[in-house]
């Protein structure tokens, strides 16, 4: 019997709206918890669903920065995350915990 061939999943392949990214984001908050990598990769993902090149001149970051900052084993600063997600059109809500 052949082997299934599976590629691996990449969550930028269905991020298409701005809800899709919210949702995306929103969700990946609950799930990382206090997981800073977590978030970082989940911001990478976006980042590469709108266009690193276009998110990397928005910011005025490189586009090696952002892969450097948004990885998996990324560690951006507060205010890096701050200005990726303005630049992404993405606004930072706080509510009190459930």
């Amino acid at each position: 019997m052949a082997k299934p061939k599976l590629r691996k999943f990449d969550p930028a392949n269905y991020l298409k709206s701005d809800k899709d990214l919210a949702l995306y984001l929103e969700a990946c908050l609950k799930e990382g918890g206090d997981d800073p990598a977590f978030i970082a990769a989940a911001l990478g993902d976006i980042a590469r669903a709108r266009g690193i090149s276009d998110l990397a001149e928005k910011t005025g970051m490189t586009r090696a920065g952002l892969y450097k900052a948004l990885g998996k084993d990324g560690n951006p600063s507060f205010g890096a995350v701050l200005k990726v997600m303005r630049a992404m059109g993405l606004e930072f809500h706080i509510a009190p915990q459930r």
